[in-house]
């Protein structure tokens, strides 16, 4: 038999649909969206309870949100309740009194035995089951009629197909946003830091070219302004890990990846490519220590740009069970005399923050190593 709907009644069901779409296409929080709809179903059914109960894994129900009298959120209903066999099945049913009914009686919850007159309409789509949106009547009320069942039963398909349909666009849009971070963070990482670190070697290789001997207040101004530059890298490498790691306690980027960037920068300016060896899996080190690793290698790399003159560079790393290892060797004419050591120092000061070490071996003859290394948490 096919029932004709009220026209009132047709028109604040549209009004009513319309309104839960808005809502939830535009991205409202998913708790006042249920909210919406249960208020909605409760006036539409003129039902003085009305719950959306959202399926569970093991079958059963769980009331996520209420509107009447009494607000039972958070009540778990049996897998053989009525309302989470509707929710499974897809067919929506209906009692003159839920708490005497055959068919519902044995699965209410003493919450809800104040009440009478119950329907209950599948929620969600036929491909996604959501749960079941279910109204009630105080005991003694009037029963809901199939015309009234009808109406509350289309409702919560269209109710449950625009929430499907908005978690759909709530993804995309967030996918969009991750995709957006990481097109940023590369665009830092792979043209920004790069080329300030660029700038930054050129201006140190400046004042040290013999043939163009700088006043001591230009020298000083110039290590000021490449100090800036490291400062403003290291601002701008925290952007990026923000970027593409929101969580501070998510592990820190694939290392891997910054070596090759570091080692990429080194050939710029040396002319020649280093070679850059990695053992172990470096992808989901503790962020320090990543962080500071990234920082020792261009460190290490920066030194040899700047005094080395080598003809060959390799960089290794090494990450076993206990601890995580860098070298970076060169061909070179080792560390001059007199020239500043703050770059070493560094080194040594990030390995001993990490409870680690670092040596430097260097002579005219066999250039210089650098070997940095720090322990890994157990």
């Amino acid at each position: 038999m096919v029932l004709t709907m009220d026209p009132t009644l047709a028109a604040r069901t549209l009004t009513a649909s319309t309104e839960i779409a808005t809502a939830a296409l535009s991205g409202d929080d998913p708790d006042a969206v249920l909210g919406l709809v249960v208020r909605s179903a409760a006036a539409l059914a003129e039902a003085d309870l009305g719950l959306v109960m959202a399926l569970s894994d093991d079958g059963g129900v769980t009331v996520e949100a209420a509107h009447g009298a009494q607000s039972p959120v958070g009540l778990v209903l049996s897998p053989r309740s009525s309302a989470a066999r509707v929710a499974r099945g897809g067919v929506p049913i209906v009692a003159d009194d839920v708490t005497t009914d055959p068919r519902t009686a044995p699965y209410v919850p003493r919450e809800l035995q104040v009440y009478g007159p119950f329907a209950a309409a599948p929620f969600g789509t036929r491909e996604r089951r959501l749960g079941a949106l279910t109204v009630y009547r105080k005991r003694g009320a009037r029963p809901f009629t199939p015309a009234g069942v009808e109406v509350l039963t289309a409702f919560a398909a269209q109710a449950g197909l625009v929430l499907v349909l908005s978690e759909g666009a709530i993804a995309r849009r967030r996918i969009g946003v991750y995709e957006e971070r990481e097109r940023i963070a590369r665009d830092l990482h792979d043209v920004i830091v790069q080329r300030l670190y660029a700038a930054g070697m050129q201006l140190d290789l400046l004042t040290r070219r013999p043939a163009r001997k700088l006043a001591k207040a230009d020298a000083a101004r110039i290590a000021e302004v490449i100090d800036q530059l490291d400062t403003a890298i290291a601002d701008v490498r925290a952007v990026v890990r923000t970027l593409r790691n929101p969580d501070p306690e998510e592990p820190a980027a694939d290392l891997a990846e910054s070596a090759t960037a570091e080692v990429a920068t080194a050939r710029e300016l040396l002319g020649f490519a280093p070679s850059l060896e990695i053992v172990g899996d470096v992808r989901d080190l503790p962020t320090e220590v990543a962080d500071n690793t990234r920082a020792a290698l261009r460190e290490a790399l920066s030194n040899v740009v700047r005094h080395a003159g080598a003809l060959r560079v390799t960089v290794h790393l090494r990450r076993d069970d206990k601890h995580l290892r860098l070298t970076v060797a060169d061909d070179g004419c080792g560390i001059p005399e007199g020239v500043t050591r703050r770059g070493l120092r560094n080194l040594h000061d990030r390995a001993e923050r990490l409870g680690g070490t670092c040596t430097v071996r260097s002579s005219p003859r066999s250039g210089t190593a650098v070997t940095w290394e720090v322990p890994l948490p157990g």
